[in-house]
């Protein structure tokens, strides 16, 4: 059994091991994929990118050819969901998914980080700390549950923030971190995220996040506040709440459990998250929602995962979940069922607090 550190053996060493408490191990579920799942392509993640930019581009061109209000909020909508797109494009190089060549995925990371103010290497990071500890009450980074002692010693306004107001919360994630977890900026390479020898990609990252907020500030110069309102801030809003929904969305369920301890694994814990069906937006952003396999095969492209969601499905059984309600309904659903864990134990799982319904 794996130890509780904050960082767990890449899964890319499958283990053969039996874990504890699951019928299956690592391996049966890789021998279960067809090999060339694992194989990123080059050219198809490249052409990927490229339809995201293309396709941002072309909007900014309307929306400037047209400098209509009846536009803009319909402009706002379509640019910040192809902004998150985007988002899922750096995701995957952070993930070593885009390609198998390092210098590429960080040159594209950035290319898709910087433009909507994501430090790319301090953000791929702590992302690799929420997939070494998935389903960790104690170790993951993000959106894991808050304790009942705690949850009842919140102040209102703490409780509104955590619980009524998720969908702003990423930019400051990056500047404080979680609640309850050692404080950390993304931006800073001391930050308790990052190791000694990461100095340097925090930085480049940080840098570049500089270079993109100049630029933002020339431009809100030379043609006025307006114009940064109109073309970037309400695209980027949008922005940050698609990465705030969709993630919350991968991890808040009432019937996902958390574990504590050495009762924790890491294919226990990758298991603890669901798939969602986002309709038409699910080609929009690569698929983003098939999320279980995502999480066992992190280093897999973003367009096999469908395959391999299929493959080991019949493997998985009753430890695969998906839901195919209106993203809208487990929202809300899941803000209010999903409030807090109890203070002891492990495999629990979120209460309501009743004293509210």
């Amino acid at each position: 059994m794996q130890s509780n550190s904050v960082l767990a053996p890449a899964p890319s060493k499958v283990s053969t091991s039996r874990t504890p408490d699951l019928p299956f191990t690592l391996q049966d579920l890789k021998v279960a994929i067809p090999a060339y799942c694992f194989e990123p392509s080059i050219s198809k993640s490249l052409a990927y990118f490229f339809l995201d930019i293309g396709m941002i581009a072309g909007l900014y061109a309307i929306a400037y050819h047209l400098d209509s209000w009846f536009f803009f909020p319909f402009f706002w909508l379509m640019q910040g969901t192809l902004f998150w797109a985007l988002f899922v494009v750096g995701h995957d190089c952070g993930h070593g998914s885009f390609s198998k060549i390092k210098w590429l995925n960080s040159f594209i990371g950035h290319l898709a980080h910087t433009p909507i103010l994501v430090p790319y290497h301090g953000w791929r990071i702590s992302h690799r700390t929420h997939h070494a500890n998935t389903g960790n009450i104690d170790t993951d980074e993000s959106w894991y549950p808050t304790s009942q002692s705690t949850y009842e010693q919140m102040t209102w306004y703490e409780k509104l923030f955590r619980f009524n107001l998720p969908l702003i919360a990423y930019p400051i994630y990056l500047f404080r971190r979680s609640p309850d977890r050692e404080g950390g900026s993304h931006f800073l390479p001391g930050s308790s995220l990052f190791r000694p020898s990461e100095k340097w990609d925090v930085l480049t990252s940080t840098a570049a996040i500089l270079g993109m907020v100049f630029f933002l500030g020339w431009l809100t110069y030379t043609f006025g506040w307006l114009v940064l309102i109109q073309y970037y801030v309400m695209p980027y809003v949008v922005f940050v709440m698609w990465l705030d929904l969709v993630t919350f969305l991968h991890h808040t369920e009432s019937d996902i459990p958390w574990y504590r301890g050495d009762d924790w694994h890491f294919l226990k814990g990758a298991l603890s998250t669901i798939d969602r069906d986002y309709g038409f937006i699910n080609s929009i952003h690569h698929d983003i929602g098939t999320h279980v396999a995502h999480h066992i095969f992190l280093n897999m492209p973003h367009y096999h995962l469908k395959t391999a969601t299929e493959a080991i499905k019949p493997i998985l059984g009753d430890y695969y979940r998906k839901s195919d309600q209106p993203i809208w309904k487990s929202f809300f659903r899941s803000q209010k069922e999903c409030q807090f864990v109890p203070d002891e134990g492990s495999g629990v799982y979120y209460q309501p607090n009743l004293k509210t319904r």
